[in-house]
């Protein structure tokens, strides 16, 4: 491991895995990886062989078959894997949402139903918020489940926008609109659980997923729409079972998605780190080295400081998450700190590159594109420092 990214107190199990998981990024993604984004083409070998890893049941329990790890083991992996193609990590993100979902918020009957299979990766997980008309303002949901008279049959309707993993999931937690007569917005939101084949069209009773979104980057992963019109369902579809508790189990994921995402920053910038030190130490201007040059000597030293005080404080979240306290702050800064940071460092990686850094032969050029989605997935700095902000204003709120 290099000096930077250095996390202090890991188990002796923790370093062992970490190191498994660096190598198979090293030997399996790293090599094929910008192939297969500039071909859009998903990495079903490499999703396979993380299977194998056990990488889909990482925070699973045992006895549901995974591997019972911390969110900062996950955490530390995802880092890895980001450092090879921040795709890869991607396909693992939503599944591990609504896998923790399920686990702190499903019914026994959910949890024996899915979370085994989804350890072994049989099922993959997707979760889904945002709508074509909104993408902060989660209140404005319009997407609609509605009871049949006073039985457990439900009806939705409604299409949502921006899936990661959408096509290759089987397994979807959506956030809908259930008229149950309370006061509060969020209280009349719910949690349903779909079930549906991987694909594309129509891939479920009442459920179309029309293709992939083509996007500028995070390519090789599929982002789609889900369009539900008159899906049938029932009460023991709901997460948990009882409507109404949508809203506040969905923000429970993406607080922990929130980490998942600062990890996946820390991963591109890591990488784009050692692209743009390796990178200055081989160019030649003015006879000699460019590393040698003052102003790159200075975007190196930049560089490594946001790479690892980045890391420091995804490490800080995510542990303070394992400890049972409340992290919605530290996850924020987190978040905010390390996607900020990650455009940052890719962008001063691909000056050092120069006129080569345009060029689809370099690695740079493809985190060059894909650092920009970190900066808006789990929420935009600016939600991001709504939360800082009003978290702030509670604990150092002035008496009197």
């Amino acid at each position: 491991m290099s000096r930077l990214q250095t996390t202090d107190n890991l188990t002796d199990e923790q370093k062992e895995l970490l190191k498994l998981v660096r190598q198979f990024v090293d030997e399996q993604i790293i090599p094929v990886a910008t192939d297969l984004e500039h071909k859009d083409e998903y990495p079903q070998a490499i999703v396979d062989q993380m299977k194998e890893l056990g990488i889909f049941g990482l925070m699973i329990p045992e006895e549901y078959g995974g591997l019972g790890e911390s969110l900062l083991t996950y955490a530390l992996c995802v880092e890895e894997i980001a450092r090879g193609w921040m795709s890869v990590s991607g396909i693992i993100n939503t599944h591990f949402i609504v896998a923790y979902m399920l686990l702190h918020h499903g019914t026994d009957e959910q949890k024996q139903r899915y979370l085994p299979k989804m350890a072994a990766g049989e099922i993959r997980g997707a979760f889904s918020m945002s709508e074509p008309g909104l993408g902060s303002d989660v209140s404005a949901i319009k997407t609609k489940a509605v009871r049949q008279g006073d039985t457990d049959e439900w009806v939705i309707d409604g299409q949502k926008m921006w899936l990661t993993n959408g096509g290759s999931s089987n397994l979807v937690a959506v956030l809908v609109k259930t008229d149950l007569g309370e006061n509060s917005v969020y209280k009349n939101m719910t949690t349903f659980l779909i079930d549906k084949e991987s694909g594309f069209g129509e891939t479920a009773q009442g459920v179309t997923v029309p293709g992939k979104i083509d996007k500028m980057g995070y390519k090789g992963v599929d982002t789609t729409e889900l369009v539900l019109t008159g899906h049938r369902t029932t009460s023991a579809q709901i997460l948990g079972g009882e409507p109404g508790k949508g809203f506040y189990q969905m923000m429970d994921g993406v607080e922990v998605g929130r980490v998942n995402v600062a990890a996946r920053a820390c991963g591109v910038a890591m990488r784009a780190f050692e692209l743009g030190i390796a990178y200055s130490q081989q160019r030649e201007t003015f006879g000699k080295k460019i590393a040698e040059h003052q102003g790159i000597l200075f975007r190196l030293a930049d560089m490594a400081t946001r790479v690892e005080a980045s890391h420091q404080m995804m490490v800080k979240a995510a542990r303070l998450k394992d400890s049972g306290a409340r992290n919605d702050l530290e996850a924020g800064m987190a978040k905010y700190l390390a996607a900020e940071n990650c455009a940052n460092v890719v962008e001063q990686s691909f000056r050092i590159h120069g006129g080569y850094g345009y060029s689809k032969e370099y690695e740079i050029e493809r985190l060059y594109r894909e650092a920009p989605m970190l900066l808006i997935g789990e929420g935009t700095a600016e939600i991001q420092k709504m939360i800082i902000g009003r978290r702030l204003l509670e604990d150092y709120k002035l008496n009197g």
